[in-house]
């Protein structure tokens, strides 16, 4: 910073210097454009990326064989509990969360991004979270502040994760198999039940996959569907950032920013089906709103949702 802040100095007196001896203009002006561009060099926060230098890479490896052991704790832990506590199918949702609000949070100690959370007052409500999804990062994240009570719906696959996947499946989130649509259509309506009978929330993303270069994909229908089921408010979880420090395919994990920004619960009361492409429109279009502008969508794939 101090060598920053010198370079601009001498910039500036030779700015001084110019302009007093050929054109007379004022030290403030010369201050002035010395400050413009200062400005215009400046890089942009939102398009961050580390070094992919030897020794970064072997502290990611590092980092992540410690996440990784202390997954494997953690979840021996809470396993136990689980087994448990088998006949108590949603004490098992419960205690899931509170082991996702342990082990989120170590895993982001311990890859030491620095985050910043804004809209922590809507994180504890009785609602439809819904989180953009372009990076393992974002599970963590989730686990970590989600509200204890709150049920996932992932693809059926989730369950050959290592560690996590038999964890999630024994805290009785649900699963729902995208290559059949009659099942995932019950599944659907089996979770907007248990939902209900159990007082209980869910989390869920809605693009439905993993954005490959961090823009914000299409929303698909099913939690749409789960509020009109459930009369929830949806409550939208911004993440920026995750996907310039963890991406997808690699064990690089870069000291870039995160950001988690909840935004106010948006009422489904009077929501009605034959308005649900419009609501896909609001909530797509608030989300980009709030989000970088290297991870806003595409012309052409908001327009998907148009």
């Amino acid at each position: 910073m101090e060598n920053g802040g010198t370079s601009s100095f001498m910039r500036t007196r030779r700015l001084e210097s110019y302009f007093n001896a050929s054109s007379g203009l004022s030290v403030k002006e010369a201050v002035k454009s010395s400050v413009k561009e200062e400005l215009e060099l400046k890089p942009r926060t939102d398009l961050y990326a580390d070094s992919d230098g030897w020794v970064s890479v072997l502290i990611s490896w590092i980092k992540i064989f410690i996440c990784f052991v202390t997954m494997m704790f953690t979840t021996f832990v809470w396993a136990l509990i689980m087994l448990v506590l088998l006949p108590w199918p949603y004490e098992r949702i419960r205690q899931g969360n509170i082991w996702g609000h342990v082990t989120g949070r170590l895993m982001i100690w311990i890859l030491g991004n620095p985050i910043k959370i804004e809209g922590a007052e809507f994180s504890n409500k009785r609602a439809i979270y819904i989180s953009n999804h372009a990076s393992p990062l974002d599970v963590f994240l989730i686990m970590w502040l989600t509200p204890t009570g709150t049920v996932g719906i992932a693809k059926k696959e989730i369950i050959w994760y290592p560690l996590f996947g038999q964890l999630y499946v024994l805290a009785n989130h649900l699963r729902i198999d995208r290559s059949n649509p009659t099942a995932a259509i019950e599944s659907m309506k089996e979770a907007a039940r248990a939902v209900v009978k159990n007082n209980l929330s869910l989390i869920i993303f809605p693009e439905g996959t993993r954005s490959k270069n961090g823009r914000l994909l299409p929303f698909k229908k099913g939690f749409f569907h789960l509020a009109l089921q459930t009369g929830l408010p949806i409550v939208p979880m911004v993440l920026a950032g995750t996907h310039l420090a963890w991406r997808k395919g690699s064990l690089h994990i870069r000291p870039a920013p995160l950001n988690v920004k909840f935004l106010p619960p948006i009422s489904t009361k009077d929501w009605t089906a034959d308005k649900i492409d419009d609501y896909i429109r609001m909530v797509h279009d608030l989300y980009a709103k709030h989000l970088p502008e290297s991870q806003r969508p595409l012309p052409l794939e908001s327009s998907r949702n148009s």
